[in-house]
């Protein structure tokens, strides 16, 4: 079906808001960047804007009505269609991250960007200490074409100024988005503390290092349960089975700690998931990786209320620096259960950092940062406005 014939286009076509035309994977495909896109379309609609999909096709299908069409990577004609999609919107928004397009680094997505005639957002999702050389060239490239850049981080904007040749004057910050807590849900606490960890699983997420540190919180009473929720990520699967998974389990089992380690793989939707973060004493994220300037799993927690402890990869240090949570060493289990030891038992910690986590959730509300897109696309419509930095 050509473009103009698709009866999302037309319908969008015939409103007068604003329209938003996003380039991303898109639900039902399992990754972040799937779900961050879906969450800011509706964050976008309910300020009163209108969202188009233009779904990188991954072999499934979206009954989502926001799908305008879809992107086959390495296909040129696609390429084509993709942009004349989204020059039938008012306001690019380019999810960027490497392996999401074709081409060595996803590189195809450029070509994509300078067939533009319509004012275009890219989000960066990864923003690289020690990018190779061609990563390095491919995001500023990505960055020359776009009219302006969003990271999610101070750290991230600072680390793609200091770090890429890119025009910091299009450089700008606005948070990820999180899901708000359900104000009418009565978490039960009474029981064991349980402490969360969640995402799509794989090597780097840095269980090990929880249920580690979960064996040495045994003599704790209640002792606490560690839930891990989530599927292994669909990449994952296919290159290496659920090897990760079962190291985990057969840790939980060496540690001698099988029984107060539980892993989730059922699907939850938004509010079955928010429901369970309600539930946790603690969030515990034992990421490996130090170059992560972007944790939408982090700032779900605080949206929450959680306490948070977290290793300190840079999103987490920002965004812990005023109380709301714990950052330790990489791989340090010893450090993880310390921490997490403090916040189990020390009288009033736990509770001062609900305090500041519930003091900074309500600005990463889906409608709040969809606002700050509203307000970024304002500025680009009309060129003459300054950027935030």
């Amino acid at each position: 079906m050509s473009i103009a014939t698709m009866p999302g286009v037309l319908s969008l076509a015939r409103r007068r808001e604003r329209l938003y035309g996003i380039l991303s994977t898109y639900p039902p495909t399992p990754c972040g960047l799937a779900t961050f896109s879906s969450a800011l379309a509706r964050g976008l609609e309910m300020n009163g804007a209108a969202v188009g999909i233009v779904r990188v096709a991954d072999g499934m299908t979206s009954p989502d009505p926001r799908v305008l069409a879809e992107l086959d990577n390495g296909v040129p004609a696609s390429l084509v269609e993709a942009s004349a999609t989204l020059n039938n919107c008012d306001v690019a928004v380019v999810q960027h991250d490497y392996g999401l397009y074709g081409g060595a680094d996803g590189e195809e997505v450029v070509e994509i960007l300078r067939e533009l005639t319509v004012p275009s957002i890219v989000v960066a999702h990864t923003v690289l200490v020690e990018p190779s050389d061609h990563q390095k060239r491919v995001l500023e490239e990505v960055a020359s074409a776009a009219s302006v850049v969003v990271v999610m981080a101070q750290t991230a904007r600072r680390r793609l100024c200091r770090g890429f040749d890119v025009d910091p004057s299009k450089v700008t910050a606005i948070p990820h988005g999180a899901a708000s807590p359900d104000g009418d849900y009565r978490p039960d606490r009474s029981a064991r503390p349980m402490l969360l960890s969640w995402g799509l699983l794989g090597p780097g997420k840095g269980i090990e290092w929880a249920i580690d540190a979960v064996a040495s919180l045994q003599d704790l009473s209640p002792q606490p349960r560690y839930v891990v929720a989530g599927r292994t990520h669909p990449k994952v699967v296919s290159s290496q089975g659920e090897t990760y998974r079962d190291m985990l389990l057969a840790r939980a089992w060496s540690q001698g700690v099988a029984a107060s380690v539980t892993f989730d793989s059922d699907y939850r939707d938004v509010r079955s998931l928010t429901h369970l973060i309600q539930d946790a004493s603690v969030v515990v994220l034992p990421y490996d990786s130090r170059d992560q300037v972007t944790s939408g799993v982090l700032v779900d927690a605080l949206a929450a209320g959680r306490p948070v402890v977290a290793t300190a990869f840079p999103h987490a240090v920002e965004l812990l620096a005023s109380g709301a949570g714990l950052v330790v060493p990489h791989g340090d289990a010893a450090a993880l259960s310390a921490a997490l030891r403090r916040v189990l038992t020390e009288p009033g910690f736990a509770t001062s950092m609900e305090r500041e986590a519930a003091r900074l959730g309500p600005s990463f509300s889906w409608r709040s940062v969809a606002s700050q897109y509203d307000r970024l696309a304002d500025q680009i419509l009309v060129p003459s406005k300054a950027l935030p930095a």
